[in-house]
């Protein structure tokens, strides 16, 4: 009889041996790395990225019971288990605010050029070096020229043979006007009876001087080079001109812009008119408010970025070419919003991790705006829809190529 009692009691005990076998947990260990928390291993040893020495990571048991066994036996591309934060996208108005870099630039609309008004010879130059300050009014050299000599033999011819015939004295005197002559000189001339064989030309602007054909204003790679910043200028004594020759451009030093680079992700959201606070790396306490003025319909070379264009009057004289950083403020925007953390770029596709059957599925959705840490959902997700804060957590270089949308 106590064989018999002594058998049911192991057999009773297999039966709930075999039940509590059933009840599978998920407990064992996880080593990673502190550096690269995406790396998971299930023995220790060193990270495969940094060579950091793994350590085990404190996991909760995962009860698998009310999990189908399909699920279990899904790819991990597909289908991944684990306990994670979650969150879901908030319907609210944001602030929007583009962080832009750019540079200091000269407004090319004040540049101006100087031009030979007649052929000539260069007698005197006043101007040596390319960047040299220079004002409205000043000498900048003295030219003989043929023509603005016979212009004045003939205005003295008419004095002193026709001096009552007004109308051509009047129209002499201006054609010397006209071909360079100051009114000075002009005066001299009278008052002496004799002509000046070399007349002074004079700068119409004020700013820095760049040599002709530098039509657009020089690039910061430009002004950072010592070399090109003290060279000599093309013209020099000596050299012959020719009518209409442009012999400098005049970059006005106290005009400028400021030309901030837009990222992909921003560039739907700004537009001409947007209030911007600039700080300049060369003076952080110049602050700068302004708009935007102009917003460039091209890409620049060897650039993925729209450039944007934001004019101010450069009272602290800040050095062309210096960087700037910038805040563009575009306003509010009410739409679905979520933390960017939570979104993953995979190549053309946006993916979220979206919480189902007590897993997680990659999940495609359409964004728009990218703001202050959050990502604006135009499609693929709904109010009750949740989804992992940190997308980036399960995914390594070979997951998720399989996504769902709705």
């Amino acid at each position: 009889m106590i064989p018999v009692v002594v058998l049911l009691l192991m057999q009773a005990c297999n039966n709930n041996q075999i039940k509590e076998n059933q009840k599978i947990t998920a407990t064992e260990d996880i080593f990673t790395c502190s550096m690269h928390p995406q790396i998971a291993e299930h023995h220790p040893g060193d990270c495969p990225i940094c060579g950091m020495k793994l350590i085990k990571k404190n996991t909760k048991a995962v009860s698998l019971n009310n999990i189908e066994l399909e699920k279990l036996l899904k790819p991990g591309n597909e289908f991944v288990i684990a306990s994670l934060p979650v969150t879901t996208a908030q319907q609210k108005n944001m602030s929007m605010t583009v962080r832009a870099y750019g540079t200091v630039e000269y407004d090319t609309r004040a540049a101006g050029a100087v031009a030979s008004r007649v052929s000539g010879r260069i007698e005197k130059l006043y101007l040596r070096y390319r960047y040299q300050p220079v004002e409205a009014g000043q000498k900048i050299m003295d030219i003989y020229s043929p023509e603005l000599v016979t212009a004045q033999q003939n205005l003295l011819f008419i004095l002193k043979n026709d001096a009552g015939n007004i109308s051509f004295i009047n129209a002499a005197k201006e054609k010397l006007l006209l071909l360079g002559m100051s009114g000075n000189e002009l005066d001299k001339v009278i008052q002496t009876n004799k002509p000046l064989y070399s007349v002074s030309m004079y700068s119409n602007y004020s700013g820095h001087v760049h040599d002709a054909g530098m039509s657009n204003a020089p690039s910061s790679n430009d002004m950072s080079n010592n070399e090109n910043a003290t060279q000599e200028l093309s013209v020099k004594e000596g050299m012959y001109v020719q009518k209409g020759q442009t012999l400098f451009m005049i970059m006005n030093h106290h005009k400028a812009w400021a030309a901030l680079q837009v990222f992909a992700d921003d560039q739907s959201s700004v537009k001409k008119g947007d209030a911007v606070t600039i700080v300049p790396e060369a003076d952080t306490a110049a602050v700068i408010d302004g708009a935007i003025d102009f917003i460039e319909p091209f890409f620049r070379a060897h650039n993925k970025t729209i450039t944007v264009r934001v004019n101010f009057h450069n009272a602290a004289m800040l050095p062309i070419g210096s960087h700037v950083t910038a805040d563009i403020h575009a306003g509010n925007m009410h739409a679905l919003w979520l933390p960017k953390s939570a979104v993953l770029a995979l190549g053309m596709n946006n993916i979220v991790l979206l919480k189902k059957d007590g897993g997680f599925i990659a999940h495609k959705i359409m964004t728009g705006i990218r703001s202050n840490g959050d990502v604006q959902v135009l499609s693929g997700l709904g109010f009750q829809d949740t989804v992992a804060v940190n997308a980036q957590y399960l995914i390594d270089s070979e997951s998720f190529i399989k996504t769902t949308s709705n």
